[in-house]
Parts: C-alpha cells; sequence; structure tokens
C-alpha cells in the first residue's frame, strides 16, 4: 500500500486556487465603475440584518464572532479539567466560572465594591483627591488624567510615563459641548439619566443632584480637554517635565502625593504631559469643584467601571446608556460571549498561547512572511521612483524601512500571569486583581531595558497595527484568515487583503505622524522642508476629498482625523499592487472565473471593507474614530488608485472617476 501511495502522491496535482472573490453578493445593477463597493457587496448590504446584539457588521466583526467559540472551547476546556492551583489553567477556569455564575451575582449585588465606595464616602478633604485618584486610576477606574507607560518619543532607549487626558463618560468632547446637535444633546441628557440610575442602585440618596452635578462637572473638563484632531499632533503632546516641576505646568495640585501613589516616584525622574493646558485647566476645576460633587463623581466612575461585573441591575442600566444609546445595539450580548471577553481582557495571551496551538497552521505564517517580504521590496523600489521626496530623505526613508521589525502570528516570549491570584467566588475581586497586575506590569517597565519581544494585541485579535516607537509592523494570527487571507485562493486576493493591511501598516512609518519618526523610533525631522511641502499638498486633497463624504445627513467623516488611516490605506493599497507584480515574477497574471488578477486584487481590497453600522453608532464612530467608515475606505481609497482605473476601465462620467491631477498618489 506505501508503494502505491507514493506513485499517487507524485502525480498529484497542485490544488486549485480558487478566486478568493465573495461573487455571490454582487449587485450587477450598480456598475463597478460608478459605485465599486455597493457593486461587489450589494446582496451583502441589501439582505445582512446587524445582529441585535452588535453595533455594527462586517468582515472583521464576523471573523471575532467565529473566533468566540474556538475561544469558548478552550476557556472551558481550562476549566474542566480541575487544574493545579497557581496555573493558567486554573485562573483561565476560576475566572470564567466566577463570571458564569450569575446567582452569586445577583445575591451581590453592589456589596463587592462596598470597600472601595466607603473610602470613597471618608474623603473628608481635597487634599485626599490626588492619592484617591491614583489608587483608582490603578483599578481602572476612568479618573480625569491618568498615566499610560510607552518608550520616550524622542529617546526610545527609555521607557517613560506620559499623563494623559481623561474622566469623561461619553465617547467625545462634542457631546458635551454641542447642544445646537439635537441628536448629541439626546444623548447627554440620557447619560444624565442614566447617571442618576447607577447612583440610585448603588444607594445614593441623593441621585438626581448629584447627576446633574457630575455632568456639569464633566462638561468643564469636556472644554478644557484637546480635541480628537489636536491630539494627533506628536510634537505637541511631547512636553518632558521633571517630576519637582510638574507644579510649574499645574500650579496648585499636590502632584508629590500623586507621584508616590501612582508608584512613579523613584523609578524616574522626568514624565511626559501630553495635554499641559489640560491638566492647568484641571487644576483650577479640581479647586473651584464641591467636595461634594467630587466624591459623588468617584462614586459613580466606580460602579461604571464595573457594573459589568454585579448583578444583573447594573449590567443592564449600563447596558442601556452604552449599548442602546450610544451604540443602537437593541439586545445585550449572550452572557458567554461576554465571559470570553472578560478572560481575554485578563489573561489574554494565556488563552492567546492555547489558541495558537489549536488554531494557526504554521505554513500560514510562512505564507505571510513571503507576502511581507514582496512588500518592503515593493516599499524600497518605491522610494527611489518618488517624485515628490528630496535624495537626501529617500536615503533616511530607506534606512527607517530597513530596520522595520515584522512580527507574525503570536509572541515568540508569552506574558506570565503567575502574579494574579483567581477565586471562583469573587469576580469583581479577579477583575481588580486582574488590573493592579497589568498596572503593576506596565509600571515596572520603567528604568528597565526596551522589551522588544513584547506585543500590543493578542493572536486572537482580528486586527494589525504599527507602532511607531519600536519601528515594527504586527499581525496577530487571527486576522490571517478570509477575507483577508485565503490560504486556499490565487494571491491576487490576499495581496488585496492582506497584503494592502500590510501596506497599511508600513506606510504609517511615512503618514503624517509615522514620518515623524527616525528607524530607531524617535521623534525627529528627517525630513527637508521641500519634502514637507510636496506631502503637505498631497495630504490637503485626501482631507478635503473625505471631508466631503456623508455617511449620515449632516454628519461627515472628518478628513483631518481620519488623516493618517487614509494615507496608510491609499498608500497601502497602492504597494500590494506593486508587490503583487513582484510576486508574478514576470509571469502574467492567471484569470479566474473571467476575472483578471488585478481586478481580483482590487475586489480583495473592497471586500474587506464589507460593513455595515447602526445610526447612534456611526455618529460616535465619525466623532472619535481615526478610521474611515467602510464605504469609503473601500471606495475613497480605489479613486486614486490608477491601477484600478486601468483593471476595471474608468472613463470620464463614471462616478468613481477622478481627473488625473486630483488623484492623490503618494507611492
Amino acid at each position: 500500500g506505501a508503494a502505491a501511495a507514493a506513485a499517487t502522491t507524485k502525480t498529484a496535482k497542485a490544488p486549485v486556487l480558487s478566486a478568493g472573490i465573495a461573487t455571490e453578493y454582487i449587485e450587477s445593477s450598480v456598475r463597478p465603475q460608478d459605485d465599486f463597493f455597493e457593486y461587489l457587496n450589494g446582496k451583502w448590504l441589501k439582505n445582512v440584518e446587524i445582529p441585535a446584539d452588535k453595533s455594527s457588521w462586517g468582515s472583521f466583526m464576523e471573523l471575532r464572532e467565529n473566533t468566540l467559540p474556538q475561544i469558548r472551547a478552550i476557556i472551558e476546556k481550562a476549566a474542566a479539567g480541575n487544574p493545579a492551583a497557581a496555573t493558567d489553567a486554573q485562573r483561565i477556569g476560576d475566572f470564567w466560572a466566577s463570571y458564569m455564575d450569575e446567582a452569586r451575582l445577583e445575591q451581590l449585588g453592589v456589596t463587592p465594591l462596598n470597600g472601595e465606595l466607603a473610602k470613597i464616602a471618608a474623603i473628608k478633604d481635597k487634599s485626599e483627591l490626588p492619592a484617591v485618584l491614583a489608587r483608582l486610576g490603578k483599578i481602572g477606574v476612568n479618573v480625569p488624567f491618568d498615566f499610560g507607560i510607552h518608550q520616550d518619543n524622542k529617546d526610545s532607549t527609555k521607557y517613560v510615563a506620559d499623563i494623559y487626558q481623561g474622566g469623561l463618560g461619553m465617547p467625545d468632547r462634542d457631546y458635551y459641548l454641542k447642544a445646537d446637535d439635537a441628536k448629541l444633546a439626546d444623548v447627554k441628557a440620557k447619560y444624565l439619566a442614566h447617571i442618576e440610575k447607577t447612583l440610585a442602585l448603588a444607594g445614593d440618596k441623593n441621585a438626581a443632584a448629584n447627576a446633574k452635578a457630575i455632568v456639569d462637572f464633566e462638561t468643564e473638563l469636556a472644554k478644557i480637554q484637546w480635541t480628537k484632531v489636536e491630539l494627533r499632533d506628536p510634537i505637541k503632546a511631547y512636553n518632558k517635565v521633571n517630576l519637582t516641576d510638574m507644579g510649574k505646568i499645574a500650579p496648585n495640585y499636590d502632584w508629590a502625593t500623586w507621584f508616590k501613589t501612582t508608584g512613579i516616584e523613584g523609578k524616574t525622574d522626568y514624565v511626559i504631559v501630553s495635554q499641559p493646558t489640560y491638566l492647568k485647566g484641571f487644576a483650577e476645576l479640581s479647586g473651584k469643584t464641591s467636595l461634594d460633587t467630587w466624591k459623588a463623581y468617584l462614586a459613580m466612575h466606580l460602579v461604571d467601571s464595573y457594573s459589568s461585573y454585579l448583578s444583573k441591575a447594573f449590567v443592564d442600566q449600563r447596558f442601556d446608556f452604552y449599548g442602546k444609546t450610544l451604540s443602537g445595539v437593541t439586545q445585550i450580548e449572550p452572557r458567554w460571549k461576554r465571559g470570553v471577553g472578560v478572560v481575554e481582557r485578563a489573561q489574554g495571551e494565556a488563552v492567546g498561547k492555547l489558541y495558537v496551538a489549536e488554531h494557526f497552521p504554521a505554513e500560514r505564517k510562512a505564507r505571510m512572511e513571503t507576502l511581507v517580504k514582496n512588500l518592503l521590496v515593493a516599499y524600497k523600489q518605491s522610494i527611489d521612483k518618488l517624485d515628490w521626496m528630496s535624495p537626501a530623505t529617500k536615503k533616511e526613508a530607506q534606512a527607517k524601512l530597513a530596520k522595520f521589525t515584522p512580527k507574525i502570528g503570536y509572541p515568540n516570549k508569552w506574558k506570565d500571569y503567575s502574579a494574579l491570584v483567581v477565586k471562583r467566588d469573587d469576580l469583581v475581586g479577579n477583575v481588580m486583581r486582574s488590573r493592579v497586575v497589568e498596572a503593576d506590569r506596565e509600571l515596572n517597565k520603567l528604568g528597565k531595558p526596551i522589551d522588544r519581544e513584547e506585543w500590543g494585541m493578542t493572536p486572537q485579535t482580528i486586527n494589525a497595527y504599527y507602532n511607531p516607537e519600536m519601528n515594527e509592523i504586527v499581525f496577530p494570527a487571527a486576522i490571517l484568515q478570509p477575507p483577508f487571507f485565503d490560504a486556499n485562493a490565487d494571491d491576487a486576493v490576499n495581496y488585496g487583503g492582506i497584503g494592502a493591511v500590510i501596506g497599511h501598516e508600513i506606510s504609517h512609518g511615512f503618514d503624517d505622524q509615522g514620518a515623524q519618526y527616525d528607524g530607531d523610533g524617535n521623534l525627529r525631522d528627517w525630513w527637508s522642508p521641500s519634502d514637507h511641502k510636496n506631502f503637505k499638498a498631497k495630504t490637503k486633497m485626501l482631507v478635503e476629498q473625505y471631508n466631503a463624504f456623508e455617511p449620515l445627513p449632516g454628519y461627515h467623516v472628518n478628513g483631518e482625523l481620519t488623516l493618517g488611516e487614509n494615507i496608510a490605506d491609499n498608500s497601502g493599497l497602492a504597494i500590494a499592487a506593486k508587490a503583487y507584480k513582484i510576486s508574478l515574477n514576470g509571469k502574467k497574471a492567471p484569470v479566474i472565473n473571467g476575472m483578471t488578477g488585478e481586478q481580483r486584487l482590487y475586489m480583495g481590497w473592497a471586500q474587506v471593507w464589507r460593513s455595515k453600522m447602526r445610526e447612534p453608532a456611526q455618529i460616535a464612530q465619525v466623532k472619535t474614530d481615526p478610521h474611515s467608515p467602510g464605504q469609503y475606505r473601500a471606495n475613497g481609497t480605489l479613486k486614486n488608485q490608477p491601477g484600478f482605473y486601468e483593471a476595471f476601465k474608468v472613463k470620464q462620467g463614471d462616478k468613481m472617476y477622478l481627473a488625473p491631477k486630483e488623484r492623490v498618489i503618494i507611492w
């Protein structure tokens, strides 16, 4: 039998690769030259309902939904084996059990928070606030300012604490300040009601008066906060301050106590203050705000931060505002799906390690490495041909590109969760302890060498990212499946899908923010004045193109806020198309089901962004998300690609047509 089997394998043909395009969704009544997104995805857009428990639906969400049962099985397996104490399996299993035991949570009500609520109620004097804010920040409560640890933007060999604004219960300052927008004003009124009900559930006798005081306080915070567009400027946000000089930035505030309680003191002698004017305004506002308002505000944010882990009344109240009002979702996700998320937030890599072992074949990583290599080659060739970049800057760009670190699938070194104590009957305690473990993990980086093995996303995340300070592009295992990456499909669709995502992440190194960092991850201007001028002219056109898009009447895309992502989409797809040509090695692309290689590449791009969104979620997205809505990521990007015009014979008079001088071609 063995010999016969060997003989047959010799003659077996290579598997026939599919086109990988979901042609069943094509709406043939729409011409690809008029609305490519609608043409390719029209039947899907018409027939698919957004699930009742989702604010939007599309490729990313669908993959996440398919991954959830796999992760649930992993968690339940860990929970079932009666594992030894203080192992990953015990921590995963008992955390899950503590979340799924709803009867116990009903019985407990708000009592798991009584200790923290009592500490807030016992505050006698505003001088105690800095220590209280530091402690609450550490257990994950949304306070008016907090800090994160990352690499120093101007010295990427050092970790630094970066202080930033916070403390609002709604997604953006516009929700507080745009009284002329009826929809936002309605959300604000419902937010007030949400706070009142939350306080009442927690036993506050003055819930109505306190709720009003809290919303007024947050409105004052919103006034002094920087806008989402202002927050995009890394130079403006880089303000290096010695710990002893914090009083100069924000006078009349006890910074020494805050630094001591956070644990920053003694680990570093300076911090980066991201929004100095905000901190100054905050210190003044804090002084003017009554102690009673402060106590109500802190109690409310504590409860809000832990509502999901309390009894049903709290869970429902939180969902009523953050789900129904803010996102338009009509139904809460089933308990088990939320439970998967809870376990992942606390022990993401411990779960990820098990996920990768079961669901990430080695050959997927190998094929991905080839894709990344071809994209880097395409960038290298492209830089030399750029007409807008000076020769000296091209040299710097090549040096930066050569230093890119790709990470694919999963980390080489897994996070250790042994410091986390997990009890089967103490959900709130488990969440609190896990937040403290992560806060300590971050804090302990100060003064240590940079950990280049660390990942900012778990392997089971459907996403990818570029980190300018590390100059690395990271692709978790879970995004490496259809429609992004299809192991059974011809390469064209993969270059249009994951290839353009790879290109997107690489080009973040050269977008309006990323280009301000050099190959070592330091903020340093390596462009000549003429490069800046030429680049600015191109990006100004891109800002105007996207400003014109209007997903809902009266709500336009913010071309400034979305600029970095739009540059990355534009460049990523352009480079993916070049990389696809490189991969063909001079051979002609196969025609599959009547579609040329180039056509399949652009179809691969447009099917990735297949998505729908509920109206309230769409408003929040336009206000807060640096990414454009899916339909514009698809069409807006394609309109600027010369290859798209050739592949689909787009001509003057077609709705997808832009005159050559109006097309933004960066790479």
